[in-house]
């Protein structure tokens, strides 16, 4: 079953970007992939877990902190209480993602200006 996990706070750490959750993330593994929720203007980090995938949910208002650590590529994790993992390939499919929807209209006029604006 698939689950969803939206990411509550952002710090820097130690040259790492910690994205928290009080949600466990015990057996996810990253799958190098970033989707878009263009309704709730969020990106969406996919991991597996051994029922399915896991979303991570960033939505808008930490964006400008992943713009802050884009140009340095600051290593990103996910963190809970107990553990955290590395998103793997963040950067390159953050750059993916952006680049794609930057002027498409597919993605929605709202989120194109948002992405445009941040990014």
């Amino acid at each position: 079953m698939n689950k969803k996990i939206t990411i509550k706070k952002a710090t820097i750490v130690d040259n790492k970007l910690l994205l928290l959750t009080d949600e466990s993330i015990s057996g996810l593994l990253p799958s190098e992939q970033i989707l878009v929720d263009s309704k709730l203007f969020s990106f969406v980090y996919l991991m597996e877990n051994p029922e399915g995938y896991t979303y991570i949910d960033i939505p808008e208002p930490f964006w400008p902190l992943l713009k802050s650590t884009y140009g340095e590529q600051t290593p990103v994790f996910i963190q809970s209480r107990e553990e955290e993992v590395e998103l793997s390939n963040f950067y390159e499919e953050l750059a993916y993602v952006i680049n794609n929807i930057r002027g498409n209209s597919n993605y929605g006029k709202d989120m194109v200006a948002k992405v445009e604006e941040h990014f």
